[in-house]
């Protein structure tokens, strides 16, 4: 049994995590920051729930940048193979899940 207090959650470097738990290698990360991240591509699919805070998510559709802005309470799912980065707009706090080892 966890409780997460996820409005309380500061890390001491942009993109620092808590990790939650790892389910049949699936990993799921509370990760505060206030800086983006940087342009990647996962092996497999990703999911980004913004708990707090409001995000850029900044993500490549057959080569041409697009851009969407989550307020918390939104989710993004990023399919296999989709590049995409993330960019808080001031501080953010950041349920990530995703297969476990991915960047």
């Amino acid at each position: 049994m966890k409780v997460v207090r996820g409005k309380n959650f500061t890390g001491e470097r942009p993109w620092a995590a808590i990790d939650i738990a790892n389910m049949n290698g699936t990993t799921i990360r509370l990760h505060w920051t206030d800086q983006p991240y940087k342009w990647h591509i996962n092996e497999g699919e990703e999911v980004f729930a913004v708990l707090d805070g409001r995000v850029e998510m900044r993500y490549r559709d057959n080569g041409i940048e697009r851009s969407v802005t989550l307020e918390a309470g939104d989710i993004f799912h990023a399919s296999a193979g989709t590049e995409h980065v993330a960019h808080p707009i001031g501080e953010a706090r950041i349920l990530v899940v995703e297969k476990a080892g991915s960047i």
